[in-house]
C-alpha cells in the first residue's frame, strides 16, 4: 500500500469524479481549512445536524435506534452540547477506487478545542456522502461551522485490486446520501 498524493487525489477526481464537489487547492484564511492539501483531502461538513438529546429518556441501541434520540437542526453553527454529539454528512460526495482503502481523520483544529470527530474507513468501492460523529468532550458548548474544514482523508492505494469490495458485499451504506442512521 502506498499513500497517494495531491496530484494522484486531482487526477483521480477530474477523471474519475472519486470526489464531489472537488476543490483544487487549499482553502485557508478566516475558514477552517479544507480542499486537497499534500498527501490528503479535508473534507466540510454540511449544514445539516442531528445533536443528540435526552429530552425523550430513549436508549441508544445500534440494532434498534430511536430516532427520537435527537433534534434535526439545519444551521451554518452548529452548537453541540457538552458531554454530547451530533451526527452530520459532508458535502462531499465520494466514489472509491476498488484498489483504495481510505483512512479519515479528525482536524486539529477542532481536536485541540475538545471537538473529536469520528469516521470509519472508507471502504473499496464505497460511495457517497460520508456520516461524521462530532463528539463535544468538554464541559462547555461547542461550535460547528458549517461549509468548513471538519476532517481529513487519507488515500491507500493497493499494489492488486480487493477480492471483496464493499460494492460486492452489497454493503447497508452504500449510495447513502444526507445524515445516515445506525442499520442491521
Amino acid at each position: 500500500m502506498t499513500i497517494k498524493s495531491d496530484r494522484w487525489i486531482r487526477r483521480m477526481a477530474r477523471e474519475h469524479k472519486m470526489i464531489e464537489p472537488f476543490i483544487d487547492s487549499q482553502v485557508r484564511g478566516s475558514a477552517i481549512s479544507y480542499g486537497v492539501s499534500s498527501y490528503g483531502y479535508d473534507i466540510r461538513v454540511a449544514d445539516e445536524f442531528k445533536i443528540f438529546t435526552n429530552i425523550n429518556n430513549t436508549v441508544i441501541d445500534p440494532k434498534n435506534f430511536d430516532p427520537r434520540s435527537f433534534v434535526d437542526v439545519k444551521t451554518d453553527v452548529c452548537i453541540v452540547p457538552p458531554n454530547s454529539f451530533a451526527l452530520a454528512r459532508t458535502i462531499e460526495y465520494f466514489r472509491i477506487p476498488r484498489d483504495v482503502l481510505t483512512i479519515c481523520l479528525g482536524k486539529s483544529t477542532y481536536a485541540r478545542c475538545g471537538i473529536i470527530v469520528n469516521v470509519t474507513p472508507f471502504e473499496p468501492e464505497w460511495e457517497g456522502t460520508v456520516t461524521l460523529e462530532i463528539s463535544n468532550t468538554t464541559p462547555l458548548p461547542a461550535k460547528i461551522y458549517a461549509n468548513e474544514g471538519i476532517a481529513q482523508v487519507l488515500f491507500f492505494q493497493s499494489d492488486e485490486p480487493c477480492e471483496m469490495s464493499y460494492a460486492d458485499k452489497k454493503g447497508k451504506y452504500q449510495a447513502q446520501r444526507g445524515v445516515t442512521l445506525p442499520k442491521i
